[in-house]
């Protein structure tokens, strides 16, 4: 029986995709185990440290090797480790003369991070996929919507004008620059790890073998060597989940705005439709944003994996009596909230309503205060800034308690009227005058997108 919701039966398709749990599933994971046990061999018959012929029979004779899942998961609550299990029913299954070379040299902590490592490759893939589509759409709808007006908030007030097209390309810019600090730090995160026992390769003697085979291992599971062994220093596990958390953060923004904009006083977006998504039980008219809210929930519990990761970096000498624990937990965990995340926001904006009407209403709303700046800066080059300050701020103050246009208090105020023309100030007035550089900005980062995302192309 399920007891999370990332596996529930009823809860796993909102918070997960089946992609990433049978990444981390437990036969996934047993299998990696035997990947990497396989590929040491290799890895040392290359580098002569066992006979030439042992890895290629090794890794034929493990590949079709049947394992007790039950035996291996009541040996594991025994030992507290699956590798110790798991290597005995190898042994148990394979040639004598070749199953005393399994495992060897190695430790308990090397398999199962190198496991854990083909795991997080694999994982990132999918991560990385989804974040391209997601560049994908955000390039799409900044460049269809450059030029839709819409109000800017700042403290949920009008703030400034902007377009719906500029506010998608700032997404847009937060995902780009996952998309490349994923690719930065794949060859600094993705290492192999081979040390035995405190790290020394002490097993392996004192001459060049021990590195030369971690040296090997690395280029038979397609991971980086690293210049020393680093079970001890975590930092890598934890870049990965605080770059998962990251993504996390700038999803659950997203969704946020998407929350807010998709109320009925605002009515500006809405996701897409699909029967009865976000329906409520008793409430017919319901259409709640129920990916959006399920996507920050998912920030939430992957900012939550991170700091787990961080935790797990605080360990005792060579080897952890426990942090190292909190990984097997995490990590799993956070691939799977991340790309549910993604997979939920990329339907959003896949098939986005996008009401450019509400929009324009919502910015006349103010009856034109949200140029005010637009008058101040205009008059301040006659009367200078502070006093034109306050000369729009009492406009401002007189238009919120009648309830009059901003432009029509403006024309009554002398200093505005002896300074400013008429059509001037309908121009200064009108806020799809005042959107500044924010298209020029639209057209540089869905620029950036494009010539990212064609490089990218495998």
């Amino acid at each position: 029986m399920a007891v999370s919701a990332l596996d529930s039966g009823v809860f796993r398709n909102l918070f997960g995709t089946q992609e990433m749990r049978d990444v981390f599933s437990d036969k996934s994971y047993v299998k990696c185990l035997v990947e990497v046990e396989a590929a040491l061999a290799r890895a040392q018959s290359k580098t002569g440290v066992i006979p030439e012929t042992v890895g290629e029979q090794l890794t034929n004779e493990l590949s079709s090797v049947t394992l007790d899942f039950e035996k291996l998961s009541r040996d594991t609550d025994i030992v507290g480790y699956p590798v110790l299990p798991l290597v005995e029913q190898l042994v148990a299954a394979t040639p004598p003369e070749l199953a005393k070379y399994i495992h060897w040299g190695a430790t308990t902590q090397d398999i199962m991070d190198n496991a854990t490592m083909i795991q997080i490759r694999q994982g990132l893939k999918i991560i990385k996929r989804e974040i391209d589509e997601l560049a994908t759409l955000l390039t799409g709808l900044a460049e269809k919507h450059r030029d839709t007006p819409m109000a800017g908030r700042t403290h949920l007030q009008h703030a400034l004008p902007c377009t719906f097209g500029y506010k998608c390309a700032v997404y847009l810019s937060g995902v780009l620059r996952h998309a490349q600090r994923l690719r930065e730090l794949e060859p600094r995160c993705l290492l192999v790890q081979f040390g035995g026992a405190a790290g020394t390769l002490a097993s392996l003697g004192a001459g060049p073998d021990g590195v030369r085979v971690r040296a090997q291992l690395a280029a038979e599971l397609d991971l980086h060597d690293p210049p020393i062994t680093w079970h001890a220093a975590r930092d890598t596990v934890a870049e990965v989940l605080n770059f998962l958390a990251l993504v996390g953060g700038s999803l659950g923004k997203i969704a946020y705005d998407v929350i807010v904009m998709s109320s009925n006083e605002f009515g500006e977006v809405a996701e897409p439709f699909v029967p009865h998504r976000g329906a409520s039980s008793t409430m017919p008219q319901k259409r709640n944003p129920i990916s959006s809210e399920v996507v920050l929930a998912a920030s939430k519990l992957l900012r939550s994996h991170a700091s787990l990761g961080l935790d797990a970096m605080v360990v005792d000498f060579e080897r952890a009596s426990g942090p190292w624990h909190l990984e097997w937990v995490a990590v799993p965990e956070a691939f799977v909230v991340a790309a549910g995340a993604l997979h939920q926001t990329n339907f959003v904006f896949a098939g986005l309503v996008v009401n450019t009407g509400a929009m324009l209403d919502n910015l006349g709303s103010s009856r034109g205060l949200i140029v005010g700046e637009a008058v101040m800066m205009a008059l301040a080059r006659y009367i200078g800034r502070q006093p034109a300050h306050d000369v729009v701020y009492e406009a401002c103050k007189e238009s919120i308690e009648t309830g009059n246009l901003l432009l029509d208090i403006l024309r009554a105020r002398p200093e505005v009227a002896d300074n400013i023309s008429d059509a001037e100030l309908v121009a200064l007035c009108d806020p799809r005058n005042y959107f500044g550089s924010s298209q020029l900005m639209v057209d540089h980062v869905a620029n950036i997108a494009s010539m990212s995302l064609v490089r990218d192309i495998p």
